[in-house]
């Protein structure tokens, strides 16, 4: 089964960011979350946090306004919203470290039933990129992650126990795929939404762990 089935990574990172309450503070990390500064979060004052120490920026800038002083967790020239600041590292990790964030999106390869991820090194790699992940998953108050459902050559990345290094156990509160919305329950990922065009059965198959349907399961919105 093909890991492009389902959502696309914008509509992925859209659906994270309807998550998002009026208030907030949202760290956003490398790759798909990223796309979740260009969601249209209508009235919500939110404040997108990268580690790299912009504090308060908005969605990629457009071809020939790039600020090139201006980039995201991901390297991508990003816009300020009004009373943005850049701040040095240290102090974007006081932020994060003081317990002020509300959420983080972080991507990942593998997430446990039990709320386990892994997304700093795959195995037999030599080195790996922790960032400030272990950080964020220790001091945010909420985790998110987003990933493709299947790995390239079809197999699961929502598991029963992560195989490769973790980053951080017990942390994960909700997990967004392309095939839909997901909630680490322990003992299995309870399904509480489906991407269009997919079945349950579909989903089951490609899930590593127990799956579970909520009972008021219902599709995804792509738009």
């Amino acid at each position: 089964m093909s890991g492009t089935r389902g959502l696309t990574r914008q509509q992925m990172a859209d659906r994270v960011a309807r998550e998002f309450q009026d208030g907030w503070i949202v760290n956003l990390g490398v790759g798909i979350p990223t796309l979740c500064s260009n969601t249209d979060i209508g009235g919500r004052d939110i404040t997108y946090h990268s580690e790299n120490g912009i504090i308060g920026y908005g969605g990629v800038a457009a071809e020939g306004e790039e600020d090139l002083n201006l980039v995201n967790a991901g390297g991508q020239n990003v816009t300020l919203k009004p009373g943005a600041a850049v701040v040095h590292h240290a102090d974007s990790f006081g932020v994060i470290r003081g317990g002020r964030i509300d959420a983080t999106v972080m991507g990942a390869y593998q997430v446990s039933m039990t709320g386990d991820f892994a997304n700093w090194k795959l195995n037999g790699q030599r080195g790996g990129g922790i960032g400030g992940a272990m950080d964020l998953a220790a001091c945010a108050k909420r985790v998110f992650i987003i990933l493709e459902h299947v790995t390239r050559d079809g197999g699961p990345r929502l598991v029963t126990a992560c195989d490769l290094p973790v980053t951080a156990r017990g942390v994960v509160t909700l997990v967004a795929t392309n095939y839909g919305l997901f909630e680490p329950m322990g003992s299995g990922f309870r399904l509480l939404e489906i991407a269009p065009g997919l079945t349950v059965d579909e989903v089951r198959t490609a899930t590593g762990g127990t799956l579970a349907v909520a009972s008021g399961l219902r599709e995804t919105e792509a738009g």
